[in-house]
């Protein structure tokens, strides 16, 4: 809104034109701004006009350019397409210190964010039924989600030492990791480590959210169907499926330990080429 103001601040809501936006978007793009940069502050600006409009605070005129202005990114055109391969992750666990391998491979065998991985506490963790119960506020659809414990999340848990100061399991020297950017800079410096490159905009970068869509793939290729896939990710069941299918621990469960079987077997043919001390997936 800050970008947006500097340009547009002097107009009057309602005297916000089509052709307006549309110079803001080329005096963006000739400032060096990403498309996606450029579309997102005009998405922000339309929010807060369409807001004033739900409150009859202006008209529907300025609404109505924002509507009819087009993006400048194309639909589809910057999704991100990278997987971490098996041979990478293991490179990973290698370089990373302790309480961030537990992180990885957390993250490597449910496809949690790494907010939500941050977000746990042991309460969260139901050992009866061997799940993660993940509660609305702590995930980012904002609906509670259960995540199966495969062996490898239930040796990390029990290696892990409980804090006396916090109930989290991800914690350094007893504390909750209450940094916005410490797992991140985390990542960073293990990526570094191992030698694999880091960032969006690096040549084969990699970031911590491509772990999730790595694991959504791997599944795939380990044969779980996509209302499994979906429910263990937290995405919404598409089309009938969100009416007419419904998952219990056991079908979770099973299609889990589907995904751990392909994983294991990957895991051991990156061993065997790559000579990778077995220890350290069981450290």
């Amino acid at each position: 809104m800050k970008n947006f103001n500097s340009v547009c601040g002097d107009f009057q809501v309602n005297e916000i034109k089509q052709v307006d936006l549309e110079e803001y978007q080329q005096r963006r793009k000739k400032q060096g701004r990403a498309d996606a940069t450029i579309d997102m502050e005009i998405k922000y600006a339309q929010t807060a006009v369409t807001k004033a409009f739900d409150n009859d605070m202006v008209d529907g005129r300025c609404l109505k350019a924002f509507r009819k202005t087009k993006r400048l990114l194309e639909k589809g055109a910057n999704v991100r397409k990278v997987k971490i391969s098996t041979k990478q992750y293991l490179k990973l666990l290698k370089s990373a210190p302790a309480h961030y391998r537990a992180v990885l491979k957390i993250a490597f065998n449910t496809g949690m964010r790494l907010g939500e991985i941050k977000a746990l506490q042991w309460s969260h963790i139901d050992w009866n039924n061997m799940m993660i119960r993940l509660p609305k506020d702590v995930t980012k659809e904002g609906r509670a989600k259960d995540i199966p414990i495969n062996h490898h999340v239930k040796a990390v848990l029990d290696s892990l030492p409980r804090s006396i100061l916090c109930d989290h399991v991800i914690t350094y020297r007893g504390r909750a990791l209450n940094g916005k950017s410490s797992l991140k800079k985390q990542f960073l410096e293990t990526c570094q480590k191992a030698g694999i490159a880091y960032g969006r905009k690096a040549a084969n970068g990699i970031v911590f959210h491509d772990i999730r869509r790595t694991v959504k793939t791997n599944m795939l290729f380990a044969g779980v169907d996509r209302p499994h896939r979906d429910s263990i990710l937290g995405h919404s069941l598409k089309g009938m499926d969100a009416h007419y299918i419904v998952v219990s621990d056991d079908s979770l469960t099973k299609a889990m330990e589907r995904y751990t079987d392909w994983l294991d077997e990957e895991l051991k043919l990156e061993n065997v080429d790559q000579n990778v001390d077995q220890s350290m997936l069981k450290s």
